[in-house]
C-alpha cells in the first residue's frame, strides 16, 4: 500500500481528533458551539449552570463542523473516501492545492446547506445541526472524477466496476433526486452537491476554463 500524502494524512487525524473529542466532552462544548446551525438564535435547553442555552450560526462553524461527525460510521465512510480518492488527487494537485480544494468544498458545501437549514427553521420545521466532512470529500471526489475520468472503481453495494466519471454521475444524481423529494432524512443532500459543485467551480478557476476567464501565463523576467 503506498503512503498517505501528509495533507490526506493530516485530514484524517483532525477528523479522528474531531470525534474522539466528541465523545469525551458533552454536547454544549462540541456540537453546540462547533457544528453548523441554522441563522438566527433557537433555545437548546439549559447549560450546566441552569441558564437558558441558545444555539446558532457563528463564521468559524463553516469550517469547523467538517471536523464533527455524527456516529462512528459516519466518520468511518468520510474517512474512507478521503482516503480512498485524496491520496492521488493531492499527489496529482500538490499539497497547496489539495488543501484548497478540499477547505473550498467544506465552506462552499456549508454555504449550501446554511441556505437550506436556515429556510427550514424560517419555515418553523426547527433548528438542527449538520456535521461531517461529506462536503469536501465530495468536492475531492468530483475532482478525482475530472482529472482521471476513466479510472474503474467500484461503489458497494453495485459490485460491478465502472468509471471515475460515472460514478460521480450516478452520485449526483441520487443526492439530487433524495434532496428534492426528501427522501433520506438526516443526511445533507445540499451540502454534498455545494461540496461537488465548489469543487467543481475551483477546478475550472484554475484552469481559466467558462465561467472563468482564461489566466494569462506570467511576465518573462528580465535577465540583467
Amino acid at each position: 500500500m503506498p503512503p498517505v500524502p501528509p495533507i490526506t494524512r493530516n485530514l484524517l487525524i483532525a477528523m479522528l481528533v474531531g470525534f474522539v473529542l466528541q465523545q469525551l466532552l458533552s454536547v454544549e462544548w462540541t456540537v453546540a458551539p462547533f457544528a453548523l446551525w441554522p441563522l438566527g438564535s433557537f433555545g437548546a435547553g439549559i447549560d450546566a449552570e441552569g441558564m437558558p442555552r441558545s444555539v446558532g450560526f457563528q463564521p468559524w462553524q463553516l469550517v469547523s463542523y467538517a471536523f464533527l461527525h455524527g456516529d462512528f460510521m459516519h466518520l468511518l465512510l468520510n474517512a474512507f473516501g478521503l482516503w480512498q480518492f485524496g491520496s492521488r488527487v493531492e499527489q496529482a494537485l500538490g499539497d497547496k492545492r489539495f488543501l484548497q480544494l478540499f477547505f473550498v468544498s467544506v465552506v462552499g458545501a456549508g454555504l449550501c446547506q446554511l441556505a437550506v437549514v436556515s429556510a427550514m427553521a424560517g419555515s418553523g420545521e426547527g433548528a438542527f445541526p449538520t456535521v461531517g466532512a461529506s462536503g469536501g470529500v465530495f468536492g475531492i471526489l468530483i475532482a478525482y472524477a475530472v482529472m482521471f475520468p476513466r479510472d474503474q472503481v467500484v461503489i458497494l453495494p453495485i459490485p460491478v466496476p465502472m468509471s471515475s466519471r460515472t460514478m460521480v454521475l450516478i452520485f449526483g444524481a441520487v443526492t439530487l433526486l433524495a434532496g428534492i423529494t426528501g427522501t433520506m432524512q438526516g443526511v445533507a443532500h445540499f451540502a454534498h452537491l455545494g461540496g461537488m459543485l465548489f469543487g467543481w467551480l475551483l477546478l475550472r478557476y484554475w484552469r481559466g476554463q467558462p465561467p472563468f476567464r482564461k489566466r494569462r501565463p506570467p511576465p518573462p523576467r528580465r535577465v540583467w
